[in-house]
This record gives C-alpha cells, structure tokens and sequence, in this order.
C-alpha cells in the first residue's frame, strides 16, 4: 500500500499545483471539453501523450494501445474516433507512435507471446510487404525504426479510411490526420510529413462515395 498512497499523495500535490496557477482551472475542466486533437498512440508508460506536447488536461482526447493500432473491427478504437470527431468535433486527429516499440518488435521476432500475437499481425503483414527496403538496411535498429515509421503511415492511412472520418469530410468538417513518431532517446517528437486533409489524398479504392447518413 505504501506505493499507492505515494500516487495518492503524488495526486494530491499535482491538483494544489494546478489550482495555485489557476484557482478556476478544475471548475471549468468539470463543466466541459473541447479539445482540438485526438491522440492515438502507444500504451507504452514512457509515451504520455499529455506532457510530450505539452498540453494540460481538457485539451487532448487519447486513445492508446499496444503499438498505436487503428483496426477496423477494434469498436473501442472506432468509438472514440467516432466521439472526438462527431461529438467533440476535433480538428486533428495525430497517430504518434515511438521508436522503440515493443509491439512493433514482437511482431516480427519470430516468437510466440500469446494472445498479443493476433492484434500484432497487421505489422507482421506491414513488414513482409516492405521486406525488399527492410532488408536492404544495414542494422537492426535501422529496420525496426523504419517499421516504427511504416506502422505510423499505415495507421493513419487507417484512420483515413474510416467511415466516420469520410462521412465527416462529406459534411464538410475541417479535418486532418497527422503522422508523427517520438524518440524515447531525445523525447522530441518527428513529423512523418504524412497528412491527410481529405479523400482526394486517398486511393480510389478507400474512398467512401455514400457515407452513412444519420
């Protein structure tokens, strides 16, 4: 219990410090939301979305999982898309992954872990698509980081593809998905220079052209 009451007392100190800066700030966060940003990131415990860019609670919406995937069959990732676009009206919707994945190695070590195995294997697929440029990289580093980046694009190509994102675009919601990926060695953040603002940056083939109507 001794851990936990550190957190407990840690949580006490952190909300005396935030009301000493801003005596109104928890008034207002009770009242409502209205972030600008949906972050879809990794679970891991050193990417925290909120201190990585700097943001305080109330203005970023977070969805995390293992290896920051977007799966289509995944109701709790669609959900909160569906919410940050649709209730929350978010503007940017950013898919950060981070080098150093544990997820992103497990996918191609050739070993079993379990039931992790099967959320993992789109990666798996992502790695053997690009083998010919992974294995033309002269370290093992070099290709796991460049899987890191691969998955980010993937995911956000994802995200993309979504009913939820088009049928918003339909509408003519201002909406963009970004790509970016953090370094756990600097704990600065890269831009992939993967945005997509509309369907005319997709492939004919993902483009919705009926949107579900409400």
């Amino acid at each position: 219990m001794h851990k936990l009451q550190t957190l407990l007392d840690n949580n006490i100190k952190w909300a005396d410090s935030i009301t000493q800066e801003d005596p109104e700030f928890f008034k207002r966060l009770s009242e409502a939301q209205s972030p600008e940003y949906l972050w879809i990131g990794c679970s891991d415990s050193r990417v925290p979305a909120n201190e990585i860019v700097g943001l305080l609670p109330g203005e970023i919406f977070v969805h995390r999982n293992i290896a920051n995937l977007v799966v289509h069959t995944d109701f709790n990732c669609m959900s909160v898309i569906e919410f940050s676009v649709k209730v929350l009206k978010v503007k940017h919707i950013i898919v950060c992954g981070h080098y150093g994945c544990g997820g992103v190695k497990a996918a191609v070590d050739n070993t079993s872990h379990g039931l992790i195995d099967n959320w993992l294997y789109s990666i798996k697929n992502l790695y053997y698509r690009n083998k010919y440029r992974m294995d033309s990289l002269t370290t093992e580093e070099a290709r796991h980081n460049y899987l890191c980046e691969l998955n980010v694009i993937q995911q956000v190509k994802n995200v993309a593809h979504s009913h939820v994102v088009q049928d918003a675009w339909s509408k003519g919601q201002d909406l963009t998905i970004h790509g970016w990926i953090y370094s756990l060695k600097d704990g600065l953040v890269n831009d992939l220079g993967v945005d997509i603002h509309s369907p005319e940056d997709l492939a004919d083939e993902y483009r919705v052209t009926n949107p579900v109507q409400e």
